[in-house]
């Protein structure tokens, strides 16, 4: 047969539920036993001066001193009578009355009468008082001795008075059921408390035991730590309640970020109000630094909320590439069609036999080409902004768009973050060809940029509709657009980034208004230049030539 084991529990619950109940149980002993024990001696402290008061009235009756003084010890003499009739009006267990040899002239055991008491009869003996607990002859007492004095105050003997000490027992066993009643009283609320305590336990701890407790949180922080995506933690306070190494890498948080206030550990912005939930919805884009972060919120039953985030800066890279792709690919479309009209011209001439026109015909087409691309590398010296800007002028002309480069740009070679500055052209070129993209006469997009100590600038105007005031900061704010978004990414980041990327060097992104309508964009970007560079004027904001 299997036997029935009780061992410890397992659950948190429980656990909390035994040790409160072993722990109320043992204070509730505790306290009784300190209860009872000054209890019992107060009793006892009772009964010795209950006794001393029979011995004093009974020392101060006259009878009993001149009884002492004119008989001798006798069963039936005087002093026995007088004190059994003492004895049985107080309820005492003995009332002894002795001389000064320490002879008992009377006492409940009449067989006792003229024989020596069985204890010490010498401090009272010498007018001292006495208060004990003792045996003696008729068991355990609290006893008082007190001397007996004639008139003359000269002791002439003591008198001893107990009292049964089972009745001091008595007492206490009849204070026992009460005290019992608070103490189980007591250990019933104890128990209940602990059960309420334990049950709200139970609620929150799920009933897992105190070793899953600490495996879940060993394979919580081995999976936050694990996972690619960035993951933090807010309590209802908003303060940082948990962090992990890609949260703390996309979000740029320092060392030290949780059970701090997470305004304390990220700047004011976009990215703060959604993890905030300032900012509702599924999927939030926001730029933190370079970085374009997909966000989303779940709050906590508890009022706190746990955020996600995954990087999408590539993703957004790439989408920014298959746009200028798509828009090579119509310009290349564009192209072909007059390719094949200027091969048409070409065919022409040969057919009527004027190969010299032909030349010169294929010979101006290439020398214009490469005019261009040489106009853009002669004074952008950086091959990755000169490709950028070479590329982005065949697109414009591809939109009827007139791109140029002014006549006062100069960018050196050396370069710290170039793909920063191309980032920030393309996003600035792209948008002001979409602006005047609509025009119907003479559409332009001026570029400028340049060194103006070891910062550079880079400026791009357009002739479009430009940017009200009351606009021209929250343009540069995430998911403001006035543009339809495509399948492939989100609108209303490019400028955002710009302006991030602007601040990551120590920069500033503004915008103004161009002389004879448009918008000029310009941002800065301190101490980028290595080397020694060219140092030129900026030319006029806004210096456009249609």
């Amino acid at each position: 047969m299997a036997r029935l084991r009780v061992g410890w529990p397992r659950q948190v619950f429980a656990q909390v539920l035994v040790v409160q109940l072993l722990i109320t149980t043992g204070v509730l002993l505790l306290l009784t036993g300190l209860f009872l024990q000054p209890l019992r001696t107060q009793l006892d402290d009772q009964a010795e001066h209950e006794a001393l008061a029979i011995a004093q009235t009974t020392a101060a009756d006259p009878e009993i001193a001149a009884g002492l003084l004119s008989s001798t010890p006798d069963p039936a003499g005087p002093v026995q009578r007088q004190a059994e009739r003492t004895r049985r009006a107080t309820g005492a267990l003995y009332v002894v009355v002795m001389d000064l040899r320490g002879i008992r002239w009377s006492h409940t055991d009449v067989r006792q009468v003229g024989h020596r008491v069985s204890t010490d009869p010498s401090t009272a003996l010498h007018g001292r008082v006495v208060l004990e607990v003792d045996r003696g002859t008729l068991g355990t007492s609290a006893r008082a001795k007190v001397p007996l004095r004639d008139g003359a105050d000269r002791v002439i003997g003591a008198v001893s008075v107990g009292i049964a000490y089972s009745g001091v027992q008595e007492r206490l066993l009849a204070a026992l059921p009460g005290l019992l009643r608070y103490a189980g009283t007591a250990l019933a609320v104890g128990a209940g408390a602990a059960f309420l305590v334990a049950r709200v336990l139970r609620k929150r701890t799920h009933g897992v035991s105190v070793a899953d407790i600490a495996a879940l949180l060993s394979e919580r922080e081995a999976m936050l730590h694990a996972v690619r995506e960035g993951v933090i933690a807010l309590d209802r306070h908003e303060r940082v309640r948990l962090v992990n190494d890609e949260a703390s890498r996309l979000l740029a948080l320092k060392e030290g970020a949780e059970g701090r206030p997470l305004g304390e550990v990220l700047p004011p912005g976009r990215s703060r109000d959604v993890l905030t939930g300032q900012v509702t919805g599924r999927d939030l884009l926001t730029v933190r630094e370079s970085r374009v972060l997909i966000a989303n919120r779940m709050p906590t039953p508890d009022g706190g909320a746990v955020v996600t985030l995954r990087d999408r800066t590539e993703v957004e890279l790439l989408g920014r590439e298959l746009d200028s792709i798509k828009g090579l690919l119509d310009a290349l479309r564009a192209q072909d069609h007059e390719h094949a009209n200027r091969l048409h011209t070409v065919l022409g001439y040969l057919d009527l036999d004027m190969p010299e026109r032909a030349r010169d015909y294929v010979a101006g087409l290439t020398h214009a080409r490469r005019a261009s691309a040489d106009s853009f590398a002669e004074r952008v010296r950086n091959p990755m902004v000169s490709a950028l800007l070479v590329g982005k002028a065949a697109i414009a002309a591809e939109r009827g768009v007139s791109l140029r480069l002014s006549d006062r740009s100069q960018l050196p070679s050396r370069l710290v973050e170039v793909r920063d500055i191309v980032t920030v052209l393309g996003n600035l070129i792209d948008n002001a060809l979409d602006v005047v993209g609509g025009r119907a006469t003479r559409p332009a997009v001026e570029v400028e940029v340049f060194v103006e100590a070891d910062t550079v600038v880079a400026r791009v105007s357009d002739n479009g509709p430009g940017v009200p005031v009351e606009l021209r900061e929250a343009i540069f704010e995430e998911g403001w657009s006035t543009k339809e978004s495509p399948h492939h990414r989100g609108r209303g980041l490019g400028l955002a980034m710009v302006r991030s990327l602007a601040e990551r060097y120590g920069g500033t992104a503004r915008i103004a208004a161009r002389a004879g309508g448009g918008a000029v964009f310009t941002v800065t970007f301190p101490a980028i230049v290595t080397g020694p560079a060219a140092r030129t004027q900026p030319a006029p904001a806004g210096a456009h030539r249609d």
